[in-house]
């Protein structure tokens, strides 16, 4: 289905399901977003206060609902039984099919089922490729490859340090780590800042599997509460508030399976747009990139010299203030989005694919960092990462017939390890 029928549908839907109101020739048509309570629609002008309109200047969703509502076909029938009028109305809408893809129902059936057990596997894999700091002197330490198994594990089972200690007991009892440490120690390696480049090197690896398949990016961020919060005093309300901290996770999908080639996390309070150079060049040390694709909040001339620079097309949606006066290749991407718009959109809405990821990873393994510290909430957030790149690779395997091998070894910086 193309992009406008897609629009046309949701239109029919939303003239089937909600009011519309009409103040003269304006009507008003209820948001479906909640952003603001309506957006105003001029049938005849064809023009709509919208940001998907102010965006791409064509029939918004908003404009399709309208249209129906008008063409809305009312057949008036009267029937008279003594002194009793009765009249009926039937409105007819003529219902779009939707298009429908294609499920691999046996690839999808059989990772689902075998999910766990290809995951213990893999992630033992992974951890075994990491290289052991040498110790000189002290007590033993436990192994940050039996570690990372842990939080990584723990993560993927969704449920609390306490309750976990069963899962790795039965993890050591089969052979993927060499000791079930107490969980307050793995909760104190999860907040190592040894763990953080490790957990880094280990998406990267979790992703290379993959990059014979995945050409096209997209790059956004979301953000993952967490267990404290911020209070202060509101002085127009004249009380307290309060709201959960949380932070965001920057990344890089594929698009095509949805694999997260490279990530950063940082305060909740980050600006996007200057994330996305360090994001592209990371994947480009490992993948062919032919074309990224981002919001306008990722808009900037330094983001399209970025993805030029590694011989990327960027396809970045455009600000309503944009001019491309600034020259270079931001110009001649404002000029191909002005001319051959939709043509660029076919490669701009690829972007939904890096919304579909977050989905995945928050529906999954849960929206919410349950670790307090600020070393140990990166972590998590990372392991969440890590956890939804083998879930994919495993996905993969079925789908695609593809070989998971990780060969390269990962290094652990030699600092103090937690205990």
């Amino acid at each position: 289905m193309s992009e406008q029928s897609e629009r046309q549908e949701r239109g029919l839907m939303i003239a089937a399901r909600t009011k519309l109101t009409q103040k003269g020739d304006v009507w008003r048509v209820p948001s479906q977003s909640g952003f603001k309570p309506f957006y105003c629609v001029d049938p005849v002008a064809k023009t709509c206060d919208c940001p998907d309109y102010e965006k791409r200047g064509e029939r918004c969703k908003h404009i399709f609902a309208v249209e129906f509502t008008i063409e809305r076909e009312s057949n008036t029938t009267t029937t008279t039984d003594g002194d009793t009028t009765t009249t009926t109305t039937t409105e007819t809408l003529t219902v779009t099919k939707r298009t429908t893809y294609r499920q691999d129902w046996t690839a999808y059936n059989t990772a689902q089922t075998n999910e766990k057990a290809m995951f213990l596997k893999l992630l033992h894999e992974l951890c075994n490729c990491i290289v052991e700091p040498v110790q000189e002197k002290g007590r033993p330490r436990l192994l940050y490859r039996d570690m990372l198994f842990a939080a990584a594990y723990k993560v993927y089972s969704t449920v609390s340090s306490r309750r976990f200690a069963s899962d790795l007991n039965d993890a050591r009892d089969k052979g993927y780590i060499t000791k079930a440490a107490h969980f307050n120690s793995v909760l104190r390696y999860l907040d190592n800042s040894a763990l953080t480049p490790v957990l880094h090197e280990m998406i990267k690896a979790s992703s290379l599997p993959l990059k014979a398949l995945e050409t096209s990016f997209a790059v956004d961020s979301s953000g993952f509460s967490t267990c404290q919060y911020v209070r202060w005093f509101d002085e127009k309300y004249g009380k307290e508030k309060s709201q959960h901290q949380w932070v965001k996770v920057h990344l890089m999908t594929g698009v095509k399976t949805h694999i997260v080639t490279s990530v950063e996390v940082t305060g909740g309070s980050v600006n996007d747009c200057p994330m996305l150079p360090e994001l592209v060049e990371e994947t480009a040390k490992s993948f062919t990139v032919d074309e990224v694709s981002a919001d306008k909040g990722y808009s900037s001339l330094e983001n399209h010299d970025a993805i030029a620079k590694v011989g990327a097309t960027p396809f970045i949606a455009f600000k309503s203030n944009s001019t491309g006066g600034v020259g270079g290749l931001f110009e001649k991407m404002h000029h191909f989005y002005q001319f051959k718009r939709d043509e660029f959109l076919s490669h701009y809405h690829q972007r939904s694919n890096v919304e579909s990821t977050f989905n995945m990873v928050k529906s999954k393994f849960d929206s919410r960092l349950r670790s307090k510290g600020d070393t140990a909430q990166e972590n998590e957030a990372l392991c969440k990462i890590l956890c939804h790149n083998l879930c994919v690779l495993i996905q993969s395997i079925f789908e695609f017939g593809i070989a998971a091998t990780f060969g390269a070894e990962i290094t652990v910086a030699p600092k103090v390890a937690a205990n």
